[in-house]
């Protein structure tokens, strides 16, 4: 029987992809992975206790437990003391104390103490990036604050010695990689990012059409996830931008990746970022990066890559358009420079391997409720 328990509430996007990347080298007798399609997330965090509480079987020999944080491992526990003597292992691809939302009326604190209480029942605790590690343990006090007349004390101090970063694992060996040649054609410039708030889609905006507005030649391609509703700054984006908007809306695996070989700079204007796989996948396929000086970037990315404001921004893009060789040289830079393989695949799954399967090797114990 398997000794390794997989949960994952919302398997899609990054999720999926972890979960998919590192199971690969697992055998299938190995694990039981359970899971519930990426639907209706706030409904997957709510309920995916008392789902998987009832269809994870009662009869096991489970000695490691995976999950993220959608989960709310403490409620699994409460439901399932069976599995409280699991290895309990939690990943963090992001963290709802540091998310944000366009009022603070708006926020739903539910999903943030979930969280804590998470990380309290849990073994491990890894998170993505340390930004994502730090925001969440810089923001539990202030977070737990919120609740009138009662003051929580010490839980940073209790979690921080169980919290670790180990960075998701992006299999670089599977994406094209660019081979570069003289090129004149107008740079391509690439914003492969979700359709929502969050990655401010109205400071893209703003940008190109600073830049059209500048009549310097570029071409675009706004990729990404839509959700049910285009962002109302895009609706007239084509009118607009006209034959410099090259590609609008979710490509396939193949058209995506042959977006990304032939764009030049790849922009993210997120206002949340917690890692950003889209990014180093399209810098790997040879767009260069840029991006805010703030969130998880300037943990990855070089200075030159980063900038402060909006004026930074448009004065970046435009010399570049104006002025191709200069780019060229700065992107040759930024590849002379930068390092993929703290973020590879064949770097990183071993370590995710090795950190799952580390206190399963001697266990013989079974366990029937």
């Amino acid at each position: 029987m398997a000794k390794i328990l997989i949960i994952e509430p919302f398997y899609g996007g990054s999720h999926k992809q972890l979960l998919d990347t590192f199971l690969e080298q697992f055998h299938p007798a190995e694990y039981d992975l359970f899971t519930l399609t990426a639907k209706k997330w706030h409904w997957r965090s709510r309920i995916g206790a008392l789902y998987f509480s009832e269809t994870i079987p009662r009869d096991h020999h489970y000695r490691a437990l995976f999950t993220s944080s959608v989960l709310n491992l403490a409620e699994l526990i409460g439901l399932r003391p069976d599995l409280a003597q699991c290895r309990k292992i939690v990943y963090f691809h992001e963290n709802q104390l540091n998310y944000p939302v366009r009022e603070i009326k708006e926020r739903d604190c539910q999903y943030g103490l979930n969280q804590i209480m998470t990380c309290l029942s849990a073994d491990q605790i890894v998170f993505n990036s340390r930004y994502n590690m730090t925001s969440f343990l810089d923001n539990i006090k202030s977070f737990l604050n919120i609740a009138p007349d009662l003051k929580l004390k010490n839980l940073r101090e209790k979690l921080e010695p169980r919290c670790e970063v180990l960075y998701f694992p992006i299999p670089f060996h599977m994406i094209p990689k660019r081979i570069f040649t003289k090129n004149d054609k107008p740079l391509h410039l690439i914003w492969p990012h979700r359709w929502e708030h969050d990655k401010n889609p109205q400071f893209l905006v703003n940008t190109l059409l600073e830049l059209n507005k500048r009549q310097v030649d570029f071409r675009v391609s706004i990729l990404g996830e839509r959700t049910q509703s285009i962002p109302e700054c895009f609706e007239n984006i084509g009118e607009l931008l006209k034959e410099k908007l090259v590609n609008f809306g979710y490509l396939g695996k193949d058209e995506y990746y042959r977006a990304l070989l032939d764009g030049d700079v790849v922009i993210s204007t997120a206002g949340h970022e917690f890692y950003g796989v889209a990014m180093l996948e399209a810098a790997y396929c040879g767009c260069l990066p840029v991006a805010p000086n703030k969130l998880v970037y300037p943990e990855i990315y070089p200075d030159t890559s980063l900038y402060n404001t909006s004026n930074q921004l448009i004065k970046m893009l435009y010399n570049w358009c104006k002025n191709r060789p200069l780019f060229e040289r700065d992107r040759a830079i930024f590849y002379e420079n930068f390092n993929f393989d703290k973020y590879s695949s064949v770097q990183l799954v071993p370590k995710f391997i090795s950190m799952i399967k580390a206190h399963i090797a001697n266990s013989t114990v079974s366990n029937g409720v």
